[in-house]
């Protein structure tokens, strides 16, 4: 059957000051069907749909939408077309409700012109039993998780009743259960006739939800594709231009001596944990989410206060009550949330790189500029950083080397330990084999490593140990010989 096209972007331009973001890329979007669209970070994806929602304009090319040529002049006009886009970064109103985020500037009016709320209400609540979100309509969105603000942000979409969506990493901060009910509406969409551009990092989720593949590289249109013609192999040689056979290489490091050792910490969100880290090893922390990985970090980092329990440093007790004591005790956190706590996307990346070391390049008139932009230059070659220059705003960059450059600011700090929350979270996977190299290098110089991770095959691949947190709790400490996913995830439910 001839699949009916609903958008067709050709050959389209953009340039900004210093970069060639797109350079004669091309897009399909069909009827009823689900089109993946692929690339690394910084492949130019974002840039394609801002093209096609009418907040940029091309430089050249045609995009044509139900068989017209059109020229959106922004996302009102877009809209109106019947065209939603589900952005990766969250843009709703915390002080407000469910409902009043779902609605903004397109509220409900009764026959006198007032708002009606119950409408609203009532609409809103109609859209959140498809998703499966079970808190009240009258919630404020600062009251939920970020999983289910991002349910929030699909359920705007869907209030739109567009004949295309666009979702951009609509999974990323969801759980396994909120993915299942994403999943099953993005199929009732498709049933009912509408087009889906699904951008996602996750080369698992694309043959489950997937009809169609795009993958653009460095600007440019690579191949389209049907998913079932397609495996796992073709997506990654088209995204990077290579063969990734070995993505996580195993580096043999015998461990030195004990560097961090955690007795029976226990605080608000800790029980009674312990456990030891040595030189040059890696060890992996898995678990669900909301089992408590990162506050228990957290907790030895200085950002949660410990009740009970000591931790001890190179044998040394140490007392650390805030993160600038967790630094000056030697440990460097990298978190999980690069731009809302990692990073000052504002500044430039020297600036966002040097942010917790300007004490070391600190002289008695002023900043030792020399030594700062020698490091800088270092590190961002050192960890191909692709960035236009050391002064280019690091918002600008892709997220790949957006964490590289939060990764060297922490090892700028000159820490004994390095602590990684969630480092590859929304990162492609050319860029991942990269930042898991720069991890692998590091281990081998001596340092010692906490990976939380909640991908099965990098804590895996990557740890020398992997303890499992359930609940707060250590639930199970794995050696690498005994690695299983089984025996993981019976541990991080409890049942082992």
């Amino acid at each position: 059957m001839k699949k009916e096209i609903v958008l067709k972007m050709e050959g389209i331009h953009k340039s900004f000051p210093g970069v060639k973001a797109l350079d004669g890329a091309s897009l399909n979007a069909y009827k009823g069907r689900v089109m993946a669209l692929m690339g690394e970070n910084g492949a130019g994806k974002s840039t394609l749909m801002k093209i096609m929602t009418g907040i940029y304009t091309k430089d050249a090319g045609t995009v044509s939408y139900q068989g017209n040529e059109v020229q959106f002049k922004g996302t009102k006009d877009s809209q109106e077309a019947g065209i939603a886009i589900i952005h990766q970064e969250l843009n709703l109103i915390g002080h407000m409700s469910i409902t009043e985020n779902i609605f903004l500037g397109r509220e409900l009016t009764n026959r006198f012109g007032k708002i009606d709320w119950a409408l609203m209400h009532k609409e809103s609540r109609e859209i959140l039993d498809l998703l499966n979100v079970v808190d009240s309509e009258k919630t404020l969105i600062k009251d939920l998780t970020i999983g289910k603000m991002q349910m929030i942000e699909i359920a705007k979409a869907l209030s739109q009743n567009a004949k295309l969506i666009v979702m951009d990493e609509p999974t990323d901060a969801l759980t396994d259960k909120e993915t299942e009910s994403l999943f099953r509406v993005i199929k009732d969409l498709t049933y009912e006739g509408k087009s889906i551009i699904y951008i996602s990092h996750r080369l698992k989720e694309i043959p489950i939800i997937c009809d169609d593949i795009t993958v653009l590289r460095d600007g440019k249109f690579i191949s389209e594709a049907e998913v079932k013609d397609i495996d796992e192999n073709y997506i990654i040689k088209s995204m990077v231009g290579r063969t990734l056979d070995e993505q996580f290489p195993n580096v043999v490091v015998t461990p030195g001596a004990e560097v961090l050792k955690v007795e029976n910490l226990s605080g608000k969100y800790v029980e009674n944990t312990s456990f030891t880290l040595r030189k040059g090893e890696i060890l992996g922390i898995a678990g669900l989410m909301g089992a408590g990985r990162s506050e228990l970090v957290k907790t030895i980092y200085g950002y949660y206060k410990k009740s009970s329990g000591k931790v001890f440093i190179d044998g040394k007790e140490v007392n650390i009550n805030s993160p600038k004591c967790g630094v000056n005790s030697g440990i460097a956190y990298v978190s999980e949330d690069r731009k809302g706590d990692g990073l000052i996307l504002g500044l430039s990346v020297k600036e966002n790189m040097t942010l917790s070391s300007l004490k070391s390049f600190s002289r008695k008139l002023g900043l030792n500029k020399k030594l700062e932009n020698n490091l800088v230059t270092e590190y961002i070659e050192k960890f191909h950083v692709k960035t236009p220059s050391e002064n280019a705003i690091i918002k600008n960059l892709s997220g790949g080397n957006q964490q590289k450059v939060a990764i060297a600011k922490a090892l700028l700090t000159n820490p004994k330990i390095l602590i990684l929350d969630e480092p590859t979270r929304g990162v492609d996977v050319g860029a991942k084999k990269e930042i898991y190299d720069v991890i692998n290098d590091l281990k081998m110089k001596g340092l010692s490593i906490i990976m939380i991770s909640s991908e099965m095959p990098e804590v895996m691949g990557l740890s020398d140990r992997i303890m499992v947190v359930h609940e707060n709790r250590v639930s199970g400490l794995l050696l690498k010989d005994e690695f299983t996913q089984e025996k993981i995830m019976r541990y991080a439910i409890g049942v082992e």
